[in-house]
């Protein structure tokens, strides 16, 4: 087997939620466990941090793996989807597992997925476990893929549990209130193990003290411990004034992201720390904080959050694929002056896509596209949704054609922006733009 028929195995044999949507999803952890098994119980032999949230998660555990990274540890991070390399999920300090590690790990396993059967998420969640063991990393961040409770990657005893947020996505699944997605993600506070929630709200607050009081878990919301004060957005970061209100200390940072939706992120990921300092005397010098803020992007491989892809036109990616996550997106794009705003856009069909069409741009020009998958709404139908909230463009045959149309009929002073699926986002960040 090479390591292309070896990815085509993944890819093509596997149930695969990127592909196949909710027929992928496994309702239970039993597949998850008997992987673990089988391999010794890779997640019993590394210290975890645990991140569930709708919107904000990937960001946060880039972050976290950043910073300790500066510190000086082998920091182990797992993530999901991947954009365009499916080695993008496993990283050890910013880099990516290897080719001939994904090739063993699939043929030491033949037998073991013949008898069970697992998702392609359950295998690649097994494939980082055993390879941060292997590795011997000092710390893994774990990040949920969908929900909390049900998820495979809840099977770890973290050092912190973390949820960034919730809103609406994946309600068929998840459940079709705010309170009742929730109660899916509060499934990652564990006894004894302290959780921080990165934003509060009426429907939420309920659900996790409840949860935290069941367990017996220390909770803490990030807004009551961190405030944070814009003192600039910069081309290329966020400059801060940070208050720790349990002592009132204060500190400038300077964070190299510029999407403004990372301040509540940024807020969770200095709430982290400082608990994990508290609870674990896991303390982070001033020096690599900084540094690992900073240079996050660089030392942790973060593609896909409000990145710039080009200039003369600029095009800008990001992942928001949710009503949430687009609505702060679009928020940020109406304060960017351009001569005309061009849009590429696709989503998963089985999203609730016409509410987000509903905050898209009156003024702009529409390249409707799908990414190459099974759940992609087809590029006539998106059309023909968007025109009903007067949104004109016109549709084409791949996310490859889309963006190069954009980028040929842009005058330097236009912005491109690239959204609505992180699979889109991903096809165009494997093109040379």
């Amino acid at each position: 087997m090479t390591y292309q028929e070896c990815l085509d195995f993944l890819y093509g044999q596997l149930p695969m939620f990127q592909r196949d949507g909710s027929s992928a999803f496994k309702k239970d952890l039993n597949n998850t466990l008997a992987l673990c098994r089988a391999l010794g119980e890779p997640q019993t032999k590394f210290r975890s941090i645990h991140i569930a949230g709708t919107n904000g998660k990937g960001s946060v555990c880039h972050m976290i793996a950043a910073v300790l990274q500066a510190e000086g540890y082998k920091v182990g991070l797992y993530t999901s989807p991947h954009y365009y390399d499916f080695r993008e999920r496993i990283k050890i300090n910013g880099r990516f597992i290897s080719k001939q590690a994904v090739l063993g790990f699939v043929k030491r396993m033949q037998a073991t997925i013949q008898k069970i059967s697992p998702s392609f998420f359950e295998l690649t969640v097994a494939m980082a476990f055993d390879y941060f063991h292997k590795q011997k990393v000092d710390f893994a961040i774990i990040e949920t893929g969908l929900g909390g409770r049900l998820d495979s990657t809840n099977v770890v005893s973290p050092l912190l549990s973390i949820i960034t947020n919730i809103s609406l996505d994946h309600q068929s699944l998840l459940g079709e209130t705010i309170a009742l997605i929730a109660v899916e993600k509060a499934g990652i506070i564990k006894s004894g193990i302290p959780a921080v929630i990165g934003e509060r709200s009426a429907e939420t607050e309920p659900v996790f003290e409840n949860r935290a009081s069941e367990v017996g878990a220390a909770l803490t919301y990030a807004e009551d411990h961190v405030r944070l004060e814009v003192v600039e957005w910069g081309k290329d970061d966020i400059k801060l004034e940070v208050e720790y209100l349990p002592d009132g200390q204060r500190r400038k940072l300077e964070v190299g992201l510029t999407g403004r939706y990372q301040i509540a992120n940024i807020r969770t990921v200095l709430t982290s720390l400082d608990i994990l300092c508290d609870t674990h005397n896991l303390c982070v010098s001033a020096d690599a904080l900084g540094y690992g803020l900073k240079m996050v992007v660089r030392s942790t491989h973060l593609l896909g959050r409000w990145q710039k892809l080009r200039e003369k036109p600029d095009v800008i990616a990001d992942s928001g694929h949710n009503l949430a996550g687009l609505a702060v997106a679009m928020d940020q794009l109406k304060g960017i002056e351009s001569d005309q705003l061009r849009i590429v856009f696709g989503v998963s069909k089985d999203k609730s896509y016409d509410p987000m069409l509903a905050l898209l741009p009156k003024n702009a020009k529409y390249y409707w596209c799908a990414a190459d998958l099974p759940r992609s709404l087809s590029p006539d139908a998106l059309k023909s949704a968007g025109e009903a909230h007067r949104l004109q463009g016109h549709i084409y045959a791949s996310v490859s054609e889309a963006i190069a149309s954009a980028i040929r009929e842009a005058g330097p002073d236009d912005l491109i922006y690239v959204g609505g699926s992180s699979f889109v986002v991903g096809e165009v960040l494997a093109l040379s733009l």
